[in-house]
């Protein structure tokens, strides 16, 4: 008896790549998806920005009451102040 050689299938190559869930979901499902993700992207930003501009204020406003503090401004002043005694 002659033994049979096994002969490869051969598979296209989309059937040698697994299936993954964006191929499973519908279209109009994967497209409200991808707008909620950009949309929740977008309000993260948002948030940033707010905290970094809440940030900024609150320096700013400190720089102000330094800047009226007559004990800082003497200290940082470059003057030296025992000339002019």
């Amino acid at each position: 008896m002659a033994k049979k050689r096994v002969q490869p299938s051969s598979k296209p190559a989309a059937e040698d790549k697994p299936t993954t869930l964006k191929d499973l979901l519908n279209p109009e499902i994967l497209s409200k998806l991808k707008m909620q993700a950009d949309e929740m992207k977008a309000a993260e930003e948002k948030r940033k920005e707010e905290i970094r501009n809440q940030a900024a204020e609150l320096r700013k406003a400190e720089q102000k009451r330094l800047d009226n503090d007559f004990g800082h401004l003497l200290e940082k002043s470059g003057m030296d102040w025992k000339n002019y005694k």
